[in-house]
């Protein structure tokens, strides 16, 4: 037997006599198992990788934060202590109801939010005075927005936050849930089964959920062209571009700001890229974010599908689009409009999506003088989009059946978009649309209500992110290329200045003569 055989024998034999208390020389002898004995324990065991916890544990310093930026509907508060028997008796039932509504792999991800808060800890006990906990464990319900910098007092009537008082097992506390939101969840829920799928399409509320796809949209698009190392000498410049453009327009305030960091660090990524390209090992992809931590989230919420195959992505990626064509000036529509050509040109891995993107792209034949024109292409593009699907998904069975591809918007969302559904010469199943109703739905729809109605719902920090009239300026040389160096020092001094910089650079784009990349 070799030295190290039997020094790990008498390890071991030492730890099992000793109920796991090694002497401190045996543990900083013992390298592989350096972090102690329970390290020691578990490799032992079956090897076997503890069960994740799906309630996200808080604290004082990360309470608000979390609460504020989760994009679930309500919120689940539990306090206890980690010396109550009750307490760790409790955590598998609270973790079984968690599991459903928690992680990516949740039945029902976005709809309640199940935390923790360890009220044994002292950086905690402010907090826990805060909401009043008496007694471990203590469950409050509420929206996410009334926990953030707020409290609870149980003697003041009922409020927006409630106590929970019959939830001590699983099926209890998931029974007291779906009476209170009037829902049918149950434990052995599975991912995409038995879901309850928001499919009113005339309620103009849903488009707030939208802002969060729109986030994990960006973050996904942005791992994609990394993931494949796509950054090449000849797709830098649409790449610039198409940031330069969510850096001012973006309707999401973190993917503003986070945009703005990659670009100012784009060179580096570029040299990454170019090394991966060549064969040079630098280990896994890293991941950037470009809209903060915790995006991409792994599920959807505006654009969830009833199955996992469906919607999604391509989804979240229309309606960012969507979004950016509604908050463009006149003098910018040109621009915002070969920036998104280009960008899906070189970036879009969908094959043949790209082509028939391209394809239209290509067809148009003058400028967009007027961000009303460039609006209401690409809402016609896809409706073409919707209606070329809807055939292909109906001959092969692919189609989602809870959201069958149909021309958008919905008489039900928009009924004076529609000037009638048939005129003499037109086929009877085509629609006449009033152009000038559908493009004051958009701007309502992807501008204001999609932002407005998401502020409504969180609380939303104030923090702007700017650039240089200069830095937003795209060049149309790739030899004159130079990722905005003026960036770093406009993101740090004036990021205050971000309203006056965009409008000023705004001002600038309408004096310039429009250029086109698409012939």
């Amino acid at each position: 037997m070799s030295s190290v055989a039997i020094i790990t024998l008498l390890i071991l034999t030492l730890y099992l006599y000793t109920d796991g208390a090694l002497p401190a020389a045996a543990i900083s002898n013992s390298s592989p198992f350096a972090a102690g004995s329970r390290s020691l324990l578990r490799s032992i065991k079956s090897g076997k990788s503890e069960k994740p916890d799906y309630a996200v544990e808080l604290n004082d310093k990360n309470f608000d934060h979390v609460l504020s930026e989760t994009p679930a509907i309500h919120a689940i508060v539990e306090f206890f202590a980690n010396w109550c028997p009750a307490c760790r008796n409790y955590k598998p039932q609270y973790e079984k109801v968690a599991k459903i509504f928690n992680g990516a792999d949740a039945a029902h991800p976005g709809i309640i939010l199940m935390t923790r808060v360890d009220c044994a800890l002292k950086i905690n006990t402010n907090l826990c005075d805060k909401f009043s906990v008496g007694h471990y464990p203590t469950l409050l319900w509420g929206p996410p927005s009334k926990f953030v910098h707020g409290s609870f007092d149980p003697y003041q009537g009922k409020g927006e936050i409630l106590s929970i008082s019959d939830g001590r097992t699983a099926e209890r506390l998931l029974n007291w849930i779906n009476k209170q939101l009037s829902s049918s969840y149950l434990l052995d829920d599975q991912k995409y089964e038995n879901d309850q799928l928001q499919k009113n399409s005339s309620d103009i509320g849903q488009i707030a959920q939208a802002i969060y796809d729109i986030e994990e949209a960006t973050s996904t698009a942005f791992d994609i062209i990394l993931n494949h190392k796509m950054i090449k000498s000849e797709t830098r410049l649409s790449l610039v571009k198409f940031l330069q453009l969510l850096v001012v327009h973006h309707p999401s305030r973190r993917c503003r700001k986070g945009t703005a960091e990659v670009l100012v660090g784009f060179d580096y990524i570029s040299v990454n890229q170019k090394e991966a390209e060549s064969g040079v090992e630098k280990g896994e992809p890293r991941h950037y974010d470009i809209c903060g931590k915790g995006v991409p989230r792994g599920y959807w919420m505006f654009c969830r599908g009833s199955t996992n195959e469906t919607r999604g992505f391509s989804c979240g990626l229309w309606v960012l689009l969507h979004s950016l064509s509604v908050r463009v000036d006149d003098g910018e529509s040109e621009l915002a409009f070969s920036t998104i050509c280009d960008f899906v040109h070189n970036f879009f891995v969908c094959e043949e999506c790209r082509q028939h993107f391209y394809s239209m792209c290509s067809s148009v034949s003058s400028p967009f003088n007027k961000s009303r024109d460039f609006a209401l292409w690409l809402w016609s593009t896809h409706n073409k989009v919707n209606e070329r699907l809807m055939k292909e998904e109906s001959s092969l069975g692919t189609n989602d059946p809870e959201f069958p591809k149909i021309m958008w918007p919905p008489r039900q969302l928009c009924p004076s978009c529609y000037a009638s559904t048939s005129t003499s010469g037109k086929a009877s199943n085509e629609i006449e649309w009033d152009q000038d109703e559908v493009y004051t739905f958009l701007k309502g729809y992807y501008g204001k209500e999609l932002v407005t109605l998401y502020k409504e719902k969180i609380l939303v920090e104030r923090l702007s992110v700017g650039l240089t009239a200069d830095d937003l300026t795209a060049s149309t040389s790739v030899n004159a290329l130079v990722v905005p160096l003026g960036a770093a020092l406009a993101i740090t001094v004036a990021s205050c200045a971000f309203g006056a910089l965009a409008c000023y650079w705004r001002q600038h784009q309408k004096s310039r003569k429009p250029r086109r990349s698409w012939k």
